[in-house]
């Protein structure tokens, strides 16, 4: 039994903006059945104490940098006897908006403060210094928020053995030198070799730098950030760490239980593989809630994100577009928000084909079940997708992805060949027309239901548990503590 700290700046249920807090409850939870002793560390936000009444204090230490003791919170993770620690500072975490931004949007103007004294708690909890008398075996960090912890106790003798996993190296917690000075680091940190990202101050290089090995959430996507276009700058240290066997790629899993057609609560109508047919039940229920004629032989195809540039909205609205204007019978339904010209565009495309698309912005748990489970196809036409959870939710409930080659997306989804053999439909450059042509491909295999039914039962056949993925992290732990 190993005893594993897990970092992570947001877990849900408790704060969300993405995929790293679905991964932060379901990778310690699978650990944890495998029977780990596994503790998750969090900041203490304004939302987590409300929804963790009974959240209690266990210790309170002194971090350097800092004026006044912080709390250590202890509670469980909901629905579960996980141990979950909170790192209590009022004046860093207590207050609305999110975990990273003000209600307006914009980010936190000391998020480089904020998530310093997070690190500073982590490195202190990993050391037993925090008067938990809790030896940690591995500390386990995920994203910039978490960065220095690995890097503020690399020379420390007796340490525990570290992990820092990048779920999107597109965030990488990027500050001024004055940043720096404020935040009263060492300054042996400041160096090419350090923290210093091209004469500024870089979180995320302290995971990448000072961790033992270093995970990214896809096989694809650990050889994709080793280059030019994907590494963001990093990709010279990302390959030297990948030549020395210190980086991997370990595809995410998802909640089978949460995620489950047989008895998904949000749903209509649930179904198996072996009782694939009753998925047209929640078809015509989203046709009816989105108010678009009920048409069973039409494609239905549907898009869940966040609106911004990566996850190529725009492609999907000029290949949908383009189909439309053809006359082909597919519709569209989206679920999401982000980038206003997007969400322009979006509304501007369901005003042109009110019967043809349909359009929700924002984000509701419940009609993300119910899309899945009623449209035909789902469409991930992504820049870059470290892991991508969709598509995966999307085979598990018999609805074939329609993706771009990259990332997580390529290690999950298999090619159909027209013959009813693979569990979606790929395309490999980033543009409408070859978004257009797996489009066009998946109409005519729709066209052919034996075919399209074929598919469906393999894909929802795949096994992409937690269960999978957490004894491919139990071996690089072992190898870890080797």
């Amino acid at each position: 039994m190993r005893k594993i700290l897990f970092a992570s700046s947001e877990v849900h249920p408790l704060v969300k903006t993405g995929g790293l807090a679905d991964v932060s409850a379901s990778l310690p939870l699978a650990l944890h059945e495998q029977g780990q002793d596994v503790r998750i560390v969090m900041p203490a936000y304004r939302a987590c104490l409300m929804a963790l009444e009974g959240a209690v204090k266990v210790a309170s230490i002194k971090l350097d940098g800092y004026l006044l003791p912080i709390e250590i919170l202890e509670s469980r993770l909901p629905n579960s006897d996980l141990v979950l620690w909170l790192v209590n500072s009022p004046y860093h975490f207590d207050r609305d908006g999110g975990p990273y931004s003000q209600p307006d949007g914009d980010d936190w103007l000391d998020n480089a403060a904020r998530f310093a004294l997070f690190s500073r708690a982590i490195a202190a909890i990993a050391m037993n210094e925090a008067g938990l008398d809790w030896q940690t075996d591995i500390l386990h960090c995920n994203d910039w928020q978490t960065g220095l912890a690995p890097a503020l106790i690399a020379e420390k003798p007796d340490r525990p053995a570290t992990l820092f996993t990048i779920h999107n190296l597109a965030y990488q917690g990027v500050y001024s030198r004055d940043e720096f000075d404020a935040l009263d680091l060492a300054e042996s940190f400041w160096d090419i070799d350090g923290l210093e990202f091209y004469s500024q101050l870089s979180f995320i290089k302290g995971g990448l730098v000072f961790a033992d090995k270093v995970t990214t959430v896809s096989p694809s996507y650990a050889k994709e950030i080793c280059t030019v276009e994907y590494g963001a700058g990093l990709e010279g240290l990302l390959s030297y760490r990948s030549e020395q066997g210190h980086l991997v790629g370990i595809l995410n899993g998802i909640d089978h239980d949460e995620w489950n057609p047989k008895r998904d609560r949000y749903i209509l109508t649930t179904y198996s593989a072996k009782t694939i047919h009753k998925k047209a039940e929640n078809k015509a229920a989203l046709q009816q809630l989105f108010s678009l004629p009920n048409e069973p032989k039409a494609l239905l195809l549907g898009f869940i994100s966040r609106l911004v540039s990566q996850k190529g909205i725009d492609l999907t609205i000029a290949a949908v577009r383009q189909l439309l204007d053809e006359g082909a019978a597919v519709q569209l339904i989206c679920l999401g928000s982000g980038d206003a010209d997007y969400e322009r565009d979006l509304q501007v495309l369901r005003a042109r084909f009110p019967e043809r698309v349909g359009v929700t912005i924002g984000y509701d748990e419940a009609l993300s079940h119910q899309i899945e489970a009623g449209v035909d196809a789902f469409v991930m036409p992504s820049r870059f997708e470290p892991c991508g959870l969709n598509q995966l939710y999307s085979l598990r409930y018999g609805t074939l992805p329609i993706v771009r080659t990259t990332g997580g997306l390529a290690d999950s989804v298999e090619d159909s060949d027209g013959l009813g053999g693979g569990t979606g439909f790929q395309f490999e450059l980033a543009t409408s027309d070859a978004m257009l042509v797996a489009l066009k491909r998946a109409e005519t295999v729709f066209k052919q239901p034996a075919l399209w039914q074929q598919m469906q039962v393999t894909a929802m056949k795949r096994d992409f548990s937690w269960q999978n993925s957490a004894s491919d992290y139990l071996a690089l732990y072992d190898d870890l503590m080797a």
